[in-house]
């Protein structure tokens, strides 16, 4: 028979980040990519405003220049003079240096020699009226150098406030971008959590836990409807499926109960000894099948998780203890040694009555498949806030591979065919470590079996 092939999905690395990893990201990319383009624009709009000023600065330095021989400084003040006082180019500051570099007149008086070309001025410069602005210096010939000064701020801190204006326009951006993201973050995640809730719910028993349903409507509101008519499927289902299970288990107990019954006053009037071997046989596959049905019924009545009503804290140290106590007499009857570590208070909210035949049924099975003058040891332990009830034998263990099968309901392993039971024992106590929050956890006792009842710790305990 041709093995099932098994298909290995693995997501791309972006599918298996966190809900909150992903909005991390997306934040930190947005507010990289705003403040980048922010600067950019500032940046940008700050060198058009200087190549403006450039080639402004650029003509007036033309126009003084031109038709003037070279070395005549008498007529470039002149036309420094003219120029100053004309109204569109009143803003220009001129000044004129000589070849050693001393100043000869100008309308400005610079503090400091600026290279030749195009070159930035700053408040530093201390000339005067000017807080930010462009300079070229060029010769004329015969010596003489011209600088050209002109504002590329039509007031003082223009810059500054342009640079406030562009923090406060990209910063409202961002604000509300990272509002409506945490207002979004919030609503996913309150529906999420209305799915985690209600997965709780179900897992716990009950279900008939739904998803809330908007009155508004919207995609939340069709999603919840649509994952409610799901769940509304899957509870027929499962109710057919319990259903038929229960029916036949009912239907068939009591007529088995009378037949047992019938078998039993037929043994008590058999004529020989071997009659009655054979009925005493038939008497005990009827019993067999009575705890079989009464087990599944068990088992079906503690999923359906209608016990937990009946909670209550108790201390499940002293209950292992308790248990222990009493099942060390049956190990000395079964030829067993049970010995019982459980000095420890472990404090859980829980069903009494279940969680001592779980424990029962874990002691017992490891003497039905233990041979005699094996020890089994029960032990009490805390992990964190878990309540860890271990109990370990010397038998042969179960196979990680089998382990599946041996918590299924009559999931019988090959090695115990031919012994007692039904293979509801451990999915019993499976049902109803569930029932508890808990989990029953199928480990290697190097050798043997480790099987250990792991339920949460009671809150606000010791």
């Amino acid at each position: 028979m041709t093995a099932p092939r098994v298909l290995t999905y693995r997501p791309r690395w972006w599918r298996s980040l966190s809900l909150r990893a992903l909005t991390t990201i997306f934040l930190l990319l947005f507010l990289g990519t705003t403040l980048t383009t922010g600067y950019a624009t500032f940046a940008a709009s700050r060198a058009a405003v200087a190549h403006l000023v450039d080639r402004r600065i650029a003509t007036v330095s033309d126009e003084i220049d031109d038709d003037v021989r070279p070395g005549d400084a008498a007529a470039v003040l002149a036309r420094i003079d003219r120029l100053s006082h004309q109204r569109d180019t009143g803003d220009i500051g001129l000044e004129l240096r000589d070849a050693s570099g001393h100043r000869l007149g100008g309308n400005i008086m610079l503090k400091r020699p600026l290279p030749p070309g195009f070159s930035t001025v700053r408040h530093h410069d201390r000339i005067t009226g000017l807080s930010a602005g462009r300079a070229l210096v060029r010769p004329l010939g015969g010596g003489l150098w011209l600088t050209t000064v002109g504002e590329t701020e039509p007031f003082d801190d223009y810059a500054s406030l342009r640079l406030r204006n562009y923090l406060f326009g990209f910063g409202a951006i961002v604000v509300v971008v990272l509002t409506g993201t945490a207002l979004l973050a919030f609503l996913i995640g309150r529906r999420i959590a209305a799915v985690r809730d209600t997965a709780e719910a179900i897992i716990d028993g009950d279900l008939r836990a739904r998803l809330p349903v908007a009155a508004g409507g919207g995609a939340f509101a069709r999603e919840a409807a649509t994952f409610n008519r799901m769940l509304d499927r899957i509870e027929r289902l499962m109710a057919e499926v319990a259903g038929v299970s229960n029916d036949i288990a009912h239907d068939l107990r009591m007529p088995l109960a009378r037949l047992r019954g019938q078998l039993a006053l037929i043994a008590a009037r058999a004529p020989s000894p071997a009659w009655r071997t054979e009925l005493d046989h038939a008497l005990q596959q009827c019993d067999a099948l009575l705890a079989m049905f009464a087990a599944t019924l068990r088992i079906s009545e503690v999923e359906a998780g209608r016990r937990r009503a009946g909670f209550a804290r108790l201390d499940l140290g002293a209950l292992a203890a308790e248990i222990g106590e009493t099942m060390a007499e049956v190990a000395t009857d079964t030829g067993h040694r049970l010995s019982v570590d459980a000095g420890i208070a472990l404090p859980v909210e829980g069903d009494r009555q279940l969680l001592a035949q779980a424990l029962i049924n874990l002691i017992e099975n490891a003497f039905r498949h233990t041979p005699a003058g094996t020890s089994v040891t029960l032990h009490v332990a805390r992990n964190g806030d878990i309540a860890c009830v271990t109990i370990r034998d010397r038998g042969p263990g179960i196979a990680v591979a089998d382990r599946g099968t041996a918590l299924r309901r009559f999931g019988r392993l090959d090695t115990s065919r031919h012994s007692e039971g039904h293979g509801l024992g451990l999915p019993l106590v499976d049902a109803i470590a569930r029932l508890h929050r808990g989990t029953l956890i199928l480990g290697d006792a190097e050798p043997g079996l480790s099987v250990t009842l792991a339920l949460p710790c009671a809150g606000n305990s010791a």
